[in-house]
C-alpha cells in the first residue's frame, strides 16, 4: 500500500469512527486499529465519498453538494494517482496483486545504481520498482502516461508530400553577349556628321547614326552601278552579285544599297544606320576623324533580355539543373519579382569561395534591370513528385548516423534508423526506414531519447550485478 493510500485510509478511518461514535453505531474498530483496502474490499464499504466533478472534496460519509447532487464513492479497489500536481486525483484500478513481476529496484534520481530488493537512497527515497514489460530487449521505452503528459510528446504520421527547397544566392545583372552589337568601319573612312546620338541613348534598328565618307566604298558602289546598267553586263548574274558582294563586305547597311539600286546614283556620303533596337553603351564617333578599319564608333546593347549571373554553394549545386525556375529580386525594386530559367551552368567552381556561376536568363521589357545591379535569386529545387516525409524535429541526428522514435502506442516508444534525403520547408525525405503511415515522434524525442537510454544503463548495470552476484553464490558453494 502507497503512503497516499495509508493517508487516505487513516483519514476516512477516523472520520468514520467518530461518525459511528455520535450516531451510536453499535460495532466500532478498536482505537489504534487501521482498516486495510483489503479489509474495506471484504465488508464492501465505500472507501471514503468525493465531490462529483473530481474537486479536493472529500467524505467518509454519503454527502451531497449545494445543488443537490450526490458525492461519488470510491470503492476498497480503487487506487489514486497524483501525476499532475494541483490536478484532481484520478481514479484507476489497482492491478491484481500477483499479475506483474518486479525485475529490479533503480535509483530515483536516475543514478546507475540499482537493487534487487526495495531500498531507499541516501536522502530516504524510495527505489523505483521495474516491472516485467516495463524493458524489452528490442531496445524501445515504455513512459507512464504521467510523464508522456507532463513532457509534451506528440507523434505525427509519416506522409507522402513534395519536399520544396530554396536555394538563395546574390549575384549581379550583365548584358546579354548574343545582343550587343558595335558599328565600325571595315576600311579607312571619314565621319562626316553625327546624329543627336549620346551614350545611354535608346535607338531603334535602321535609326540614322552617322554620315560617313569613303573612297573604298564610293569605288564599290560606282562598279556596281556601272556593271547593273551596262548594256554588256546588265542582267548577267555573276557581274552584278560580285560587284553587290563588295559593298556588302564593306558593311554598308542594306537600305543604302537598295536605294542605290533604285536612284543609279553614287552618293558621296553613306549614311550609317543602327543594325539593331538597344542602348547606346558607348559612342567614340566625332565629327570630321578619321576612322580606320575595325575602330568602334558605336556600341549599342538590346537590354530587353538581360542575364543574371550567381554564385551557388558547392553543397547546393546537386539540387541545380538546368531549366529550373528562378525568382529574382532587385535591392532596387523591394516587393518586385522578376521570373527567369537557368540557362548555363558554368563547368568550374571558384577554389577560394567554394561556389559555382549559374547564368539565369531575365525579361526585362521595361529596362528596370541595368548591367552590374546587385540582385538575389532563389532557386526552387523541389520537385511536384511526393515523397515519404516527416518533420525535421523528429530527426535525432547523432553525426554518423540518423534515427527517429516510433510511437508504438501504449506509452512505448522504438528508435528506428532512417536514411534521410532532400530538406525543405520543416520536412526531411525518408528513403529508407519507414513506412508510410507510421507514428514518430516530434516533439519531446530528446527526452525519451535520454530516458532510452538511461534505461539501457539501467539494464546492463543491473544484469551485469546479477551476474556478479551469481557468481559470488556460486563461489561460495563448496
Amino acid at each position: 500500500m502507497t503512503r497516499v493510500n495509508l493517508m487516505v485510509t487513516a483519514a476516512a478511518m477516523i472520520g468514520a469512527a467518530c461518525a459511528a461514535l455520535f450516531a451510536g453505531a453499535p460495532s466500532l474498530p478498536k482505537l489504534g486499529t487501521i482498516l486495510s483496502t483489503a479489509d474495506a474490499a471484504d465488508t464492501g464499504a465505500p472507501l471514503y465519498y468525493q465531490d462529483p466533478d473530481g474537486k479536493p472534496f472529500y467524505s467518509s460519509t454519503p454527502k451531497k453538494t449545494p445543488d443537490e447532487r450526490e458525492y461519488r464513492a470510491v470503492p476498497a479497489s480503487a487506487d489514486i494517482s497524483f501525476d499532475e500536481p494541483g490536478s484532481p486525483p484520478e481514479m484507476k484500478t489497482a492491478e491484481p496483486k500477483g499479475e506483474r513481476k518486479i525485475k529490479y529496484y533503480r535509483n530515483p534520481m536516475g543514478l546507475p545504481d540499482t537493487s534487487p530488493a526495495p531500498k531507499k537512497d541516501s536522502m530516504g527515497m524510495d527505489y523505483i520498482p521495474v516491472y516485467e514489460g516495463d524493458d524489452s530487449d528490442d531496445g524501445s521505452v515504455k513512459l507512464s502516461p504521467g510523464k508522456i503528459q507532463r513532457t509534451g510528446v506528440k507523434s505525427e504520421p509519416a506522409e507522402l508530400r513534395p519536399i520544396r527547397t530554396a536555394v538563395r544566392a546574390p549575384g549581379t545583372i550583365q548584358l546579354d553577349e548574343r545582343r550587343v552589337s558595335v558599328v565600325a568601319m571595315r576600311a579607312e573612312s571619314f565621319v562626316q556628321k553625327v546624329a543627336d546620338v549620346t551614350t545611354g541613348s535608346r535607338v531603334t534598328k535602321g535609326q540614322p547614326l552617322m554620315d560617313i565618307y569613303s573612297s573604298a566604298v564610293s569605288s564599290a558602289a560606282a562598279e556596281y552601278l556601272a556593271t547593273i546598267t551596262s548594256k554588256t553586263t546588265a542582267g548577267i548574274e555573276p557581274y552584278g552579285r560580285g560587284s553587290r558582294q563588295r559593298l556588302v563586305n564593306l558593311d554598308v547597311p542594306e537600305p543604302i544599297i537598295a536605294e542605290m539600286e533604285k536612284s543609279h546614283s553614287v552618293p558621296i556620303t553613306v549614311q550609317w544606320l543602327s543594325p539593331r533596337d538597344g542602348i547606346v553603351l558607348q559612342r567614340s564617333a566625332i565629327e570630321g576623324m578619321r576612322a580606320q578599319p575595325g575602330d568602334v564608333l558605336f556600341r549599342i546593347a538590346d537590354t530587353s533580355l538581360v542575364w543574371a549571373n550567381v554564385d551557388i554553394s558547392e553543397r547546393d549545386l546537386g539540387g541545380i539543373a538546368v531549366g529550373q525556375p528562378v525568382t529574382v529580386r532587385a535591392r532596387s525594386y523591394p516587393g518586385r519579382d522578376f521570373k527567369g530559367r537557368i540557362s548555363v551552368i558554368y563547368p568550374q567552381v571558384n577554389k577560394e569561395t567554394r561556389t559555382a556561376r549559374v547564368r539565369i536568363e531575365l525579361t526585362n521589357a521595361d529596362l528596370a534591370l541595368l548591367p552590374d545591379m546587385y540582385v538575389d535569386a532563389e532557386i526552387d529545387t523541389g520537385t511536384p513528385t511526393p515523397v515519404l516525409a516527416v518533420a525535421e524535429s523528429a530527426v535525432l541526428d547523432t553525426g554518423s548516423k540518423q534515427a527517429v522514435l516510433l510511437d508504438r502506442g501504449q506509452g512505448r516508444f522504438e528508435p528506428r534508423e532512417v536514411i534521410l534525403g532532400r530538406r525543405g520547408h520543416g520536412y526531411v525525405e525518408i528513403r529508407d526506414g519507414l513506412v508510410e503511415g507510421d507514428a514518430v515522434v516530434t516533439s519531446a524525442n530528446f527526452l525519451i531519447d535520454a530516458e532510452s537510454n538511461l534505461t539501457a544503463a539501467l539494464k546492463g548495470f543491473s544484469e551485469s550485478g546479477h551476474a556478479q552476484d551469481s557468481e559470488k553464490a556460486m563461489g561460495a558453494k563448496p
